[in-house]
């Protein structure tokens, strides 16, 4: 015989405080068991187990983005849909082809994307019209010069959604195609506007009360050491409120880089916070890469820098170790830029390793990228490789010039340089990443046929 029972039966007396803490604590302690149980596959000889680990983080990366969006699918349908905000002409030319793609019926899309149907049906009525007000347009560049250039910003900024306006104009000028920073931020604001992206610029080393320069690469070093999680974070609900610090939950990773050319001399990867004697060998690698040591390495107070051990590895070396300035704005702001992009543009964009190798080979990557294809604000458009070895940099070369009236002897967006071929050159995008990763882009121009 069934019962039935009343929603206001009581449960077991104290339990009902405490449900929702322990479901969370429960969720954080299966998340650590999940952890630490695939780093002995994900660590394994055999690389059909390795392969298996990374299908099985895939796989619960994708389960963790849809609740993501179920949940604000859930808090968006509870408007009504006038007072949605509206798709764009190119948006809705995107669910329409996503439509066709996956085969959806206009029930399917429409639920989806929290449309009516009968609005659906007014889009694919609709789809073929032209000119500006067209209610359905593809995002495909025109024989227009201004259009056309707006599409390869446009693309740029949905490629490179973390840079801004002075960023991609130093992209393009190096790729051969000079716009001023002013205009990349119009033409981003126009019709749709794009929020950029704040960039910190690094500004001078204040060490203790003297402030160190150079003006040459090689001269002063910066080190300093960051974690970076295999998980989106740290936060779990009980006492200390963190994980450990340590592999398998995160890497440990030591950064040199050159405070003239900004360009990284030296990298090391660790399982846990390292010992002073485990920075001195990373540094003495680099060291031996660059093949003379530098004259200073500034670096925080951290307990591996404070030693007497550290301080006799730099007098060996004819090295003077300098302390950045406690509490003082700007002191480390050189290293500790690189780790924010580090994070920004490497580490947060993808599933971290959990096996050494493979962390050490995307770190690597990311600083091959950063070293040789990602401009630098602080040299004007210049990468940290071209600074340091001396090399002419990419964007005072010949440009294109896509204005069929622009005059030869006008001058151009900085840096100024001279019309490669003719006038009125019809340019193609063209965007390529470095060892297949999706978060290191490499941007060309060519020429259109």
């Amino acid at each position: 015989m069934s019962r039935h029972f009343s929603p206001a039966a009581a449960l077991p007396k104290g339990w009902s405080q405490h449900t929702r803490s322990a479901l969370i604590h429960a969720v954080s302690l299966a998340a650590a068991a999940w952890t630490l149980t695939r780093i002995r596959a994900a660590t394994s000889r055999s690389q059909r187990r390795r392969l298996q680990v990374e299908l099985d983080r895939a796989s619960t990366e994708i389960a963790l983005l849809k609740e993501e969006l179920e949940i604000k699918d859930a808090r968006l349908s509870r408007l009504s849909s006038r007072r949605r905000l509206h798709y764009t002409a190119i948006q809705r030319m995107r669910i329409l082809q996503l439509k066709a793609a996956r085969g959806w019926s206009r029930q399917q899309a429409a639920q989806i994307f929290l449309l009516d149907e009968q609005t659906l049906c007014s889009w694919l009525r609709r789809v073929d019209e032209e000119g500006a007000g067209a209610l359905v347009r593809v995002a495909e560049p025109v024989n227009k010069f201004p259009d056309f250039i707006r599409y390869l910003v446009k693309q740029l900024k949905v490629l490179l959604p973390a840079m801004g306006k002075v960023r991609i104009a130093q992209i393009l000028a190096r790729a051969g195609l000079h716009l001023g920073a002013t205009t990349v931020g119009r033409i981003l604001r126009e019709p749709e506007p794009v929020p950029e992206a704040a960039v910190a610029r690094g500004e001078l080393e204040i060490v203790e009360t003297q402030v160190v320069t150079t003006k040459h690469p090689g001269e002063i070093w910066h080190l300093d050491l960051t974690t970076v999680p295999t998980a989106a974070g740290f936060w779990i609900p009980w006492l200390p409120f963190a994980w450990p610090q340590s592999w398998p939950f995160c890497w440990w990773v030591a950064v040199v880089v050159d405070h003239f050319s900004r360009a990284v001399v030296g990298f090391a990867v660790f399982f846990r916070h390292p010992t002073s004697v485990e920075v001195q060998r990373s540094l003495g690698r680099a060291v031996r890469r660059s093949g003379r040591p530098p004259r200073y390495i500034i670096t925080d107070k951290g307990r591996q820098f404070r030693c007497a051990s550290f301080q006799r590895w730099c007098g060996r070396r004819g090295i003077r170790p300098r302390f950045g300035a406690v509490g003082k704005y700007g002191s480390l702001a050189v290293v500790e830029r690189f780790m924010r992009s580090l994070k920004t543009e490497c580490t947060r964009k993808m599933l971290v390793p959990v096996r050494l190798e493979a962390m050490r080979q995307e770190i690597a990557l990311y600083i091959m990228w950063h070293n040789r294809y990602r401009p630098s604000q602080a040299h004007g458009g210049r990468t940290p490789w071209e600074v340091h070895t001396g090399l002419p940099p990419a964007n005072a070369g010949p440009r294109f010039e896509p204005r069929a009236s622009w005059p030869s002897e006008a001058a151009c967006a900085w840096p100024q340089a001279a019309i490669r071929g003719r006038r009125g050159t019809k340019l193609a995008l063209v965007v390529g990443y470095l060892e297949g990763r999706r978060h290191l882009p490499v941007i060309e121009l060519q020429e259109a046929a």
